[in-house]
């Protein structure tokens, strides 16, 4: 017992010594830089003695709610909305003796029952996050005890900072760890970071040099020096820290030491790391920020409504208390219904009204739909249902379809007027192909290769041939004597692809690894000069082996073998629909192999050519002959060494996996493989090339200086291993390229060929106006001295805290000087399947398509003109400007010509086909405060605007512009981390799951895998999904002013006492159970268009931009409407019953039944297609009140004192004029509603009743009917035409449109094209 007391004595704590380690707790965690020391010599000690007792735990929690908390925090959470507010309390005033109008504990069901289902989902949600939480907090994991002296297994929520965690191959990181050893003995580890941004392609991370760790075996307990880091941030590629030594020594560290929760250790053994952060504090938490709320236009528009609804009941309230008013003040004496209090006393008749005006509010509180906000989820839901569950919207060469990850702005899609979108990766493949270069001022064409992809592009009718993951090895070696493929060769390569299918897809997890990538035809004569160079003296110096060198070295490309297959042990499932990392990791274990599944690739082209045609050589690919007949490629090859001299057993390179960070250096790097120079292995200091003679080289990597956005270029500094000099080889764009070079090769070069940049520029411009990505390469011969003095200043700003990045790029910039130019590349991006129809789709629609690119304005336009974002007859003007004079001079003047013409009578109806394309230089003067509006103006007058050379927040920066100033409904749509920007400035943004990773899918609202799926998604989903939701939103309201409206024309017959005519009970279900599913179904499934009309005619898609179908006449109309039927209904029954002696529910009971057939029925007039569902819902309807009514009037005689409802539906189903008050009345009440439609659609059909017209005929009939119409437009479309020629400045030139103005291109040499034909830019070969 005494034992007990002493440890309770111990652990119990002062209130004021916990609030004071509080106070110091959050000191610590807000400090800038945090000092962290091992917790080994504390291991043991109670926790009041750990050094790093104020930083988290591992164990994470993202609950909102606890089990004791959770009625009072839901509650809380509910009454955000102000409805909810409203409901409770109109009930509880409900509870006021002077005011109520119906049983306290009735007027509660209502919002009970809507707030019970909505804590009840919350709650289901909260546990499904419960779960999660669990399963991953008990991941298992290895802890180093000091007194265990190994590893122990534990599990992740028993990591704390300080810990020495191990991580084993194929295991997940489970917190932040500073890596400090690895079982390489360079200490290299490698990771997949696909879930925290999607990517599965393999990345390096360094091990820390220089601290006192043993090897082989890494002891934790060597570690005696402090880790000083930064704050925790969310940002993923950004690190700071540095370990102080105990001798005050300090060694930096970066984020390539930084391993991220999340990450997944791959072909590594395992990995040893010091934890900096854990839990809440790691960097793939602090990105878990959770959907991001998005209020529709639509919502906001009626939130808006309600609130005329609001002053509407108060208005009807009001009438109610004046009435009353003066009811009592017209008494001649006191009634014997009124019943004084107790003491005799009576309230005055303006007491009385000022009472009434409450109970009448009670009485009338479902002109506020109660269960409207429930719907609308309801509705979006089941919209978002049968999106994602769209065939024509999954793509089956990545095994994913499209995700809905905000629900609440389905309806948005039906009203986009602008689309941003990025280019590579979005309008292109993202699968870059070798196609050309220039070495040495020598152009190269590559027209064998072109040959092949022309005929890859051809399609095969009747057959779908799937290509390998991996070109298939030679059957044959390459050797002195020509040789053709063999008849039976083909037929077995075509035989055999079917069956190659699965194990095709199955093969490989390797990204921009299809044979369209890695494929390469080397180009004749590029060959023969290679074997010069090979065989020269002098070549360890020679320009094109240093070229081909540079393309195998100068990239951050790893090495791996297809033996050592990736164990796919846990998983991203891409189609779910979250876009938080937490959710993302807690599938892990639910969807083991999902990323397999995703990352499937078979292209979409048939194969023409067989596995054995294109034959790749393991050394150096020879001269190569193709003839092409038919669908079958013959090669005759030629190799230019003996198998002898080529064959190296060393290493096989068909087992060889290429693990690039970008398609551009996959593309680079089998570009330099196809050519014999092979890259064999990458560590970090160093890598090992093949030449194409057999020669292995071994490049010791001194440094790597990485890309960035500011250089535009990446360089590796190696040391050669035959000349032993220092070499950095550098590539880049080419503006960032020329402008640093130097002396290039001039003495091996004779007089002609001395102008090496200006030939390498010309050819980079013909590849720019094919639209061809360009990247130059150089070398640099690095002295001793030099190399050492830059050496120190690397180190130095490698350990910086302060200011790290601007010290290392400037370093990165002090040796890129001098450079000599090799030459340059020309890679290919292919478009996307049918985005020039989706572009032109759009365009018709009224949706203004903007695309912003980081490319050159060459490489972008030639792009604009293949998807048609650019048209031949289109007046292009191209704005490029050095000063914001110019700028402004250009935005003034052209504003000022598209002015002129739109107000010259001759232009009446008509609009210029005027695209702008403009540089992000430019770019930044016209967004500028002072020329924002009028560069708005003038791209708003604009058919389609290119923006190059953009940067993520220029892209950002223009989207937020044009939604603010132009009060448009935004899309954005990208495929990379540079498109985040972008797509959450956007109302809407799209992320299109390509080979970029997932980081502009996990930050967008809806994700899909090609662009092409944007078409069905925002003209047929989209206006389904306004025209649904606009439409039942209006039905709703005028359901229940046409209810409640006949409650407040009895009270003109009550003395406005807030009597009612109908069963509270009834009144409640009305609603709540009898009324309350057809239009649910209506919002889910009603259609008024088929998916073929809207597909076929895009203009049918403007219905819905603007004011749309939900607008201040169609919501006013609705309510009149609703007026004029409670009135019919209401007063039709009364007449017909008047001087009878039926009672108030006897009465009563007709009208409910009415007005149940007629909202009913005016809800069947508003149905465009009808379906099963549709009449299930609407008899099921009618039968359930029928049903309901009977039971509740036969055995409830007193559920509702002091009325009596028994028998009463009994009694009026037996007598003939309730049938006779029922038809005739809806037929009155329905009369107006049904003429206005028939007179519509007769005398005035719109666009959307000629396309249902259309739809009732057969499918050959209505195709030809939508040709015909499409070549007249719709009606109301503006014409088109071509820009006539203005008055002075004149277009007399297609060149510059102010050639005599002083103020442009006179200026800073600046440039302002209007090119009436494109001829200036070549179209590309393919599309």
């Amino acid at each position: 017992m005494k034992r007990k007391t002493d440890r309770a004595a111990m652990t119990w704590r002062s209130p004021l010594a916990l609030v004071r380690d509080a106070l110091r707790g959050q000191r610590a965690r807000e400090r800038d830089l945090r000092n962290l020391v091992s917790n080994l010599p504390y291991e043991g000690l109670e926790q009041g003695k750990q050094p790093n007792r104020y930083f988290p735990g591992n164990a994470i929690k993202t609950t909102k709610y606890t089990l004791l908390l959770f009625i009072p925090m839901n509650l809380f959470e509910q009454f955000h909305r102000w409805a909810n507010i409203y409901f409770v309390g109109l009930a509880i005033l409900n509870f006021v003796p002077v005011v109520n109008a119906f049983q306290p504990e009735v007027a509660l069901i209502p919002i009970c029952v809507i707030m019970s289902l909505t804590a009840l989902k919350d709650a289901w949600e909260d546990f499904r996050r419960y779960l999660s939480d669990r399963k991953l907090n008990n991941m298992p994991c290895f802890i180093y005890s000091r007194k265990d002296k190994q590893f122990m297994e534990r599990r992740w929520k028993d990591v704390r900072v300080g810990d020495f965690v191990k991580v084993v191959c194929n295991e997940i990181v489970p917190a932040d760890l500073l890596l400090l050893h690895t079982s390489d003995p360079n200490g290299v580890c490698f990771i997949e970071t696909a879930n925290l941004d999607g990517e599965t392609n393999l990345k390096q991370r360094k091990a820390m040099s220089g601290l006192c760790i043993s090897d082989p075996e890494f002891q934790p307990e060597s570690l005696d020096s402090a880790v000083v880091c930064e704050k925790p941030n969310n940002n993923l590629n950004h690190f700071k820290c540095y370990v102080e030594k105990p001798n005050k020594e300090k060694v930096g560290a970066g984020i390539g030491s930084l391993l991220l929760r999340g990450y997944t250790m791959r072909n590594t053994d395992y990995a040893v790391g010091f934890v900096v952060y854990a839990g809440h504090e790691t960097k793939s938490m602090l990105n878990n920020n959770g959907s991001r709320y998005k209020r529709s236009k639509l919502e906001q528009k009626l939130n808006v409504d309600l609130l005329f609804c609001v002053i509407l009941l108060f208005t009807l309230c009001l009438v109610g208390a004046i009435g009353h008013f003066l009811w009592l003040q017209a008494l001649p004496g006191v009634p014997p219904y009124l019943v004084p209090f107790s003491d005799g006393h009576l309230d005055s008749p303006s007491l009385s009204g000022f009472y009434m005006f409450f109970t009448m509010i009670i009485l009338l509180q479902i002109l506020i739909p109660i269960s409207l906000y429930v719907s609308v989820e309801l509705v979006k839901i089941g919209q978002v249902f049968f999106i994602t569950n769209d065939i024509d919207l999954y793509d089956e060469e990545t095994n994913s379809r499209i995700q809905c990850k905000t629900l609440n702005i389905t309806e948005d899609l039906g009203q986009i007027e602008y689309v941003f979108s990025d280019k590579t990766g979005t309008l292109t493949e993202n699968k870059m192909v070798f196609r050309r270069c220039s070495i040495m001022g020598t152009e190269y064409p590559h027209k064998e290769n072109a040959i092949r992809l022309a005929v890859l592009e051809e399609p095969e009718s009747g057959e779908e041939v799937i290509f390998s993951q991996r070109p298939q090895p030679a059957k044959t070696g390459w050797s002195l004597d020509s040789e053709d493929t063999s008849p039976q060769d083909t037929q077995h390569g075509h035989g055999s692809q079917h069956k190659k299918k699965d194990s095709g897809n199955a093969q490989s997890d390797v990204a921009f690894s299809s044979p369209l990538e890695t494929e390469v035809i080397p180009d004749r004569k590029l060959l023969q000069q290679i074997s010069r160079a090979e065989c020269s003296s002098s070549r360890e110096i020679d320009p094109y082996l240093d070229f081909f060198l540079a393309l195998a070295i100068c990239n951050t490309v790893v090495v791996s073998m297809a033996t050592a297959q990736r164990q796919r042990v846990s998983g991203v499932s891409h189609s779910s629909q979250t876009n938080r990392p937490l959710d993302t990791l807690s599938n892990l274990v639910k969807k083991p192999g999902s990323l397999r599944h995703f990352f499937k690739r078979k292209p979409r082209r048939n194969r023409t050519m067989s596995e054995d045609s294109v034959i790749e050589e393991d050394h150096f690919n020879p001269r190569i002959k193709m003839e092409v007949s038919g669908d079958i490629s013959r090669l005759q090859t030629h190799s230019l060494h003996t198998p002898s001299e080529c064959n190296k057993p060393a290493l096989s390179l068909d087992n060889l996996r290429y693990e690039a960070e970008s398609p551009d250096e996959a593309a680079l790097v089998y570009a330099a493989k196809a050519y014999g120079f092979n890259l064999l292995a990458r560590t970090h200091d160093s890598v090992t090339v093949r030449l194409p003679s057999g020669e292995d080289l071994v490049f010791e990597v001194l440094d790597t200086l990485t890309f960035d956005s500011n250089r535009k270029r990446m360089s590796v500094l190696v040391r050669h291993p035959i000349t032993k000099e220092y070499v950095l080889y550098t590539k880049g764009a080419d503006y960032a390229i020329m402008e640093l070079l130097g002396t290039p090769y001039k003495e091996h070069f004779s007089r002609n060929q001395k102008n090496i940049a200006a030939d390498t520029q010309h050819h980079l411009d013909c590849y720019a106006k094919e639209g061809l990505r360009t990247l130059c390469f150089t070398k640099k011969v690095v002295s001793n001295k030099m190399y050492e003095s830059w050496s120190v200043n690397r180190q130095r700003a490698l350990a910086a805290i302060d200011n790290r990045e601007e010290l290392v790029m400037d370093t990165a910039v002090q040796l890129e000087k001098n450079l000599s130019l090799l030459g340059a590349t020309g890679i290919e991006d292919r478009l996307q399947e049918s985005v020039p129809d989706t572009i032109m789709a759009l365009r018709e629609a009224g949706i203004q398509v903007w695309v912003l690119t980081g490319d050159k304005p060459e490489t972008a336009v030639n792009i604009g003109y293949a998807c048609r974002l650019l048209e031949e007859e289109d007046l292009v003007i191209s704005m490029s400007c050095n000063n914001k004079i110019t700028c402004t001079s250009i935005i003034n003047c052209t504003l000022e010509e598209m002015r002129r013409y739109s107000a010259d009578p001759r232009n009446v109806d008509t609009t210029q086909d005027i695209s702008l394309v403009i540089d992000g230089r430019t770019l930044t003067m016209a967004l500028s405060s002072d020329l924002q509006d009028r560069f708005v103006d003038l791209a708003k007058r604009c058919r389609s605007v290119l923006c190059c050379r953009v940067t993520p927040l220029q892209k950002s920066a223009v989207v937020k512009v044009v939604r603010e100033k132009l009060k448009v409904i935004t899309l954005a749509v990208g495929d990379g981390a540079n498109d985040v920007n972008m797509i959450q400035a956007a109302d809407i943004g799209i992320g299109i799951s390509g080979q970029e990773g997932m980081q502009a899918v996990m930050s967008s609202d809806f994700a899909i895998s090609r662009f092409k799926h944007l078409k069905k998604l925002l003209l047929v989903h989209g206006h389904w999904c306004y025209s649904r939701l606009a439409n039942m939103i209006i039905y709703f309201v005028y359901k229940n002013v046409a209810y409640v409206n006949l409650l407040f024309w009895y009270q003109f017959f009550c003395g406005f006492s807030g009597a009612a005519m109908i069963d509270y009970w009834l009144l409640i279900f009305f609603n709540l159970f009898f009324t309350s599913v057809p239009p649910i179904m209506f919002g889910i499934m009603d259609k008024d268009v088929s998916a073929e009309m809207l597909l076929g005619v895009p203009e049918l898609y403007r219905t819905g931009q603007g004011a749309g179908e939900y607008n201040f006449v169609t919501f006013w109309v609705s309510i009149l409407d609703a007026f004029y039927q409670s009135l019919v209904c209401f007063f039709i029954p009364y007449l017909a019953y008047q001087d009878s002696d039926i009672d108030v529910f006897t009465f009563g009971t007709p009208l409910n039944t009415i007005s149940l057939f007629t909202i009913l029925l005016h809800l069947s007039i508003e149905i465009k297609a009808w379906t099963g569902v549709h009449w299930f819902t609407m008899l099921g309807s009618v039968a359930l009140y029928f049903i309901v009514t009977l039971i509740y009037s036969s055995f409830c005689v007193t559920c509702n004192p002091p009325s009596n409802p028994y028998w009463i539906l009994q009694d009026q189903m037996g007598d003939p004029m309730f049938y006779l008050i029922c038809i005739i009345t809806t037929v009155v009440a329905l009369l107006p509603r049904y003429t206005f439609h028939v007179l519509r659609n007769s005398i005035a059909p719109t666009p959307l009743m000629h396309a249902r017209h259309l739809d009732r005929l057969d499918p050959s009939t209505r195709d030809k009917w939508i040709k015909e119409w499409r070549s007249f437009r719709v009606r109301g479309q503006v014409k088109r035409s071509r820009l006539s020629t203005p008055p002075s400045p004149t277009l007399e030139t297609p060149v510059d449109i102010y050639p005599q103005s002083p103020t442009t291109s006179e200026i800073m040499g600046d440039e302002l094209t209007q090119n009436v034909s494109p001829e200036n830019y070549q179209r590309p070969l393919h599309k």
